[in-house]
């Protein structure tokens, strides 16, 4: 009887065992979506100002500056800092749920002669090892643990257009722009035997041609049409990815291919798809039709400066208003395919901060209250919680010396993340104008039945509001923000109208309900690119907990998990193009659809495509067309280009970098368009090509 007794225990705690293995672990309950984002609030920290948690891995000699007297160099803050300010809640409370970090990667450690360090992360020397001044790979994992424990995932900067400052004809200025794998040296910018580099000078950003294929400053600019420097950066960008990385900020995605990006996003969406995003800076407003496209063609999102620039316009510097704002809310609504997966911001590391002294604190609680209940996905830079104060760099990367939590800013963020979390309207919702005039912006966010109304009055004395209507539901409605920005009570009648009140002055007020769907509604899908068997997260509300099917146009996709409000599927095998994306439940209910997934026709590999002799007249480009999605599909509306003329080889020869399927027969022809949208084709049979499986290559053809 004992013997069974131990056996029956035995048993009994095996299947207890068995069923503690299946169980996530912290990490993978706590940070599960890694790709849509737009629930989320993104905290910027550069790492090296943000807090000092380890005194004893700081730099020595000319490079570190005690007590950061000199904000050009190394001042001590590290992986450290940020682990002890998840630990002691600074962080949690705060309701940020994701990190972008400095590039965590060993960067170059020589004084630049100017007097500057490689503080920021962006002087890249060897992308598979640490940055010992942040911490070692000990540290970078525990930072990850500790994040993903509480709930925060982590996004890391990448700098794939450049490694350091370098001079052609100066050997030994900084490191020469040296790069290493691991420690084994790839090469050098003046004695570039596998030409890794550009040398075509400095760009004078006269054209987008020109910013890709020449230097940003004194950067050395790396050649992605190399296939060793193509496969070492995709190699590198995995290994971070390995080490649990959530999402990946771009840097610099102006001044490098679009159609090397593309195949870079293909390549970490195959191995690990995360919420990636680039940085393609607009000065203040500037609208730049190839950003759209852009964001809409490459696989990943925008920080959106049109957004950023707008409202620091309108209550930074008052220099626009609030008709400006809707002006741009409404134009980036057509304009991004995918606007709620932009990143929004009203300052960052390339601007002068929000906050110019204690008189603007106001200014930044308002702004800080319509990015946080805006679509996109908000990101906050450190310090702005604290009224930090600067002009531009490196004025604006201050060490963080405060971390105090009464502070209104503090706790408007706090507040309106975790509305976000909870109120599907402000991740998921389109953008309805209310009421409006120059200083008064009424808007509306919905999502099925749930709704966020915001009210903003900028002006200097309180402001009656009549006429105003809502789609949120008869009742009373308090300040979500519990009046720290001076809100009101509203009361809503049976036909949506809103009794007059005083809005009062240089107030913002929140009003919400939150009624999720029963019926399937999409509210995001991540990646929106993606080849077959690629995984991607469905987000919304009302699917219901028992499986049904996703359907790209009549396909269904295989399904890998499913919740009410997420599932994991896989792009099924279909040919390369744009898919509308549907949810039948269970109930056979069927959502709205979303829509233009991009599926692509395979692997992806960057190709020079070139022609010579391609003669045109003023006015007149050229383009390339063939017979896959990635060229087209012979649609002479849909070519790629205008293609280039100028830099790597100049008129009448013209080239240009575009990702298409590895390993692929292409068929192809070159065609010139006018201003008028005329068409002449090259004449002749299809011209044929068959692409590398892995690398880049060039092919070049006269017309």
């Amino acid at each position: 009887m004992n013997d069974l007794n131990d056996l029956l225990k035995t048993i009994s705690l095996s299947f207890i065992f068995f069923l503690l293995l299946s169980l996530p672990t912290v990490a993978e309950a706590d940070v599960t979506n890694k790709v849509n984002y737009s629930k989320d609030v993104i905290y910027q920290v550069v790492t090296d100002r943000f807090s000092d948690g380890n005194p004893g891995n700081n730099p020595s000699g000319a490079i570190f500056s005690q007590n950061c007297i000199d904000l050009h160099k190394y001042c001590g803050g590290d992986w450290q800092g940020i682990i002890d300010k998840i630990n002691d809640g600074y962080l949690t409370d705060l309701g940020i749920t994701a990190l972008w970090i400095s590039q965590p990667v060993e960067n170059v450690y020589a004084l630049h002669p100017s007097g500057y360090t490689s503080y920021h992360g962006y002087w890249a020397r060897d992308y598979k090892k640490t940055n010992p001044y942040y911490g070692n790979f000990d540290d970078f994992d525990r930072l990850m643990s500790t994040a993903h424990s509480n709930g925060i995932k982590v996004i890391m900067d990448f700098t794939p257009n450049h490694s350091s400052p370098a001079l052609e004809t100066n050997p030994n200025y900084v490191e020469n722009g040296a790069i290493y794998d691991n420690g084994a040296l790839l090469g050098n910018y003046s004695n570039d035997q596998q030409n890794l580099f550009h040398h075509n000078g400095g760009t004078d950003f006269s054209s987008y041609e020109d910013s890709i294929y020449r230097n940003l400053y004194d950067l050395a600019d790396y050649d992605l049409n190399n296939t060793a420097m193509d496969q070492y950066l995709k190699e590198s960008i995995k290994f971070w990815l390995d080490k649990g990385i959530d999402g990946i900020r771009v840097d610099a995605v102006k001044h490098m291919s679009e159609g090397w990006q593309t195949s870079l996003m293909s390549e970490i969406y195959s191995h690990k798809p995360v919420f990636t995003f680039g940085e393609w800076f607009l000065g203040s407003g500037e609208v730049d039709p190839q950003n759209h496209h852009f964001a809409n063609e490459s696989g990943m999102s925008l920080l959106d400066f049109q957004f950023g620039q707008t409202i620091r316009n309108v209550l930074k510097d008052r220099t626009s208003n609030w008709y400006d704002f809707n002006e741009m809310i409404t134009s980036t609504e057509k304009e991004y395919n995918e606007v709620i997966d932009q990143v929004t911001f009203i300052d960052n590391h390339d601007m002068s901060r929000f906050s110019v002294g204690s008189s603007s604190n106001r200014q930044t609680d308002m702004a800080l209250a319509v990015l946080l209940t805006s679509r996109g996905v908000p990101t906050i830079y450190y310090g702005t919680e604290q009224y930090v104060t600067g002009g531009n760099d490196p004025e604006n990367r201050k060490p963080l010396k405060t971390f105090d939590r009464s502070t209104n800013s503090y706790q408007i963020i706090s507040k309106l993340a975790s509305l976000r979390q909870t109120n599907s309207a402000l991740g998921y919702g389109t953008t309805t104008e209310r009421w409006l005039n120059e200083d008064i912006y009424i808007y509306e966010r919905t999502f099925g039945n749930s709704i966020v109304l915001t009210a903003v009055n900028s002006s200097n004395s309180n402001q009656t509001i009549t006429n105003l209507n809502t789609s949120l539901p008869q009742g009373n409605y308090t300040d979500e923000l519990q009046q720290r920005l001076d809100g009101n009570t509203i009361t809503v009648n049976a036909n949506g109208a809103v009794n007059s009140f005083q809005l009062r002055a240089n107030s913002v007020a929140v009003w919400q309900v939150s009624n999720p769907s029963t019926s399937p509604l999409i509210g995001q899908v991540g990646p929106m690119m993606g080849k077959a068997g690629n995984t991607i997260t469905v987000s919304g509300e009302g699917f219901g907990d028992e499986r049904g099917s996703v359907l790209f146009d009549s396909t269904s996709s295989e399904i890998i998990s499913w919740s009410n409000t997420e599932i994991s599927a896989k792009v099924p095998n279909v040919a390369g193009g744009y898919y509308d994306l549907s949810v039948v439940t269970a109930a056979n209910i069927k959502s709205p659809t979303y829509k233009e997934f991009e599926v692509l026709s395979g692997n992806q590999v960057s190709v020079r495509f070139g022609v010579n002799n391609a003669t045109t007249s003023p006015g007149t480009n050229l383009y390339i067309v063939g017979n896959v999605s990635e060229l087209g599909n012979w649609d002479a509306d849909k070519a790629i280009g205008p293609m280039f003329n100028q830099v790597m080889y100049q008129y009448p020869t013209w080239y240009y970098d575009i990702s298409v399927p590895a390993g692929k027969n292409l068929e192809y022809k070159y065609i010139k368009k006018d201003q008028n949208g005329n068409v002449v084709w090259q004449s002749g049979n299809n011209r044929t090509y068959t692409s590398p499986t892995t690398g880049t290559d060039t092919v070049m053809i006269n017309w």
